[in-house]
């Protein structure tokens, strides 16, 4: 579905999660394994696992801030270390590669921080020669969706589907020719663009929401293991 203008589609991240699930159900007993993208994708990812009995694990990835403005972002880490840049904004923003390695170092640490924050409570499943679904609550660069593409494919997956509720036009076409397969169930070409108008209720979740949602899942996933053994 292409939308021209802002306005209302998910009631919240469980909302869309749900009707992502629903989008996506050929992958349904394929062993696929479903990634979340902390923070905001975590409440959509469980939702999708959940949809599709499927196995759940993070990419924990995060853009680099505009120092002038910290909202946007310039490129994307991701916890193995891959880096991804918008280099036309790059050239435009006149940054240096020292200023470039000094704001990646600052957002390694954030990374380590929520990373051994999360593995706590969620155990990494195998991933080599499986199917990835990389989960969002939606793309507005998409950059910080390539930089985990390219970690997930790192570790092994033999295919790369992203699934979004939302993205811009320009995050759609970024990754679209990047990725296995791309599942959105809307797609704004619109000029100014915020994931948070899509939905009715939005907000930014805290490490604690993030941690609940996961172990949840992990509590769920092991009470149906229990019950097929």
């Amino acid at each position: 579905m292409i939308v021209h203008e802002e306005r209302p589609l998910f009631r919240d991240r469980a909302d869309a999660g749900k009707r992502l699930g629903e989008k996506l159900g050929r992958y349904r007993g394929t062993e696929a394994v479903v990634f979340a993208i902390p923070r905001g994708g975590v409440p959509v990812a469980v939702q999708v696992a959940d949809e599709l009995g499927a196995l759940l694990d993070i990419v924990v990835t995060r853009k680099i801030q505009i120092p002038s403005n910290p909202e946007a972002g310039y490129g994307a880490v991701t916890e193995d270390g891959i880096v991804v840049l918008n280099e036309p904004l790059v050239d435009q923003l006149r940054l240096s590669e020292s200023q470039i390695e000094r704001h990646a170092e600052d957002v390694r640490a954030e990374i380590a921080r929520r990373s051994a924050i999360y593995r706590s409570k969620l155990e990494a499943p195998p991933t080599e020669g499986k199917t990835a679904i990389i989960i969002d609550d939606g793309l507005a660069s998409g950059f910080t969706m390539v930089a985990a593409a390219k970690s997930v494919q790192q570790r092994g997956a033999a295919n790369i589907v992203v699934a979004v509720p939302v993205a811009s036009g320009m995050a759609y076409d970024l990754v679209k020719p990047l990725v296995d397969d791309l599942v959105c169930l809307a797609v704004a070409r619109i000029y100014q663009f915020a994931v948070a108008s899509f939905y009715d209720n939005w907000y930014d979740l805290t490490d604690g929401e993030v941690v609940q949602y996961l172990g949840g899942w992990r509590r769920r996933h092991s009470r149906t293991q229990e019950q097929e053994s």
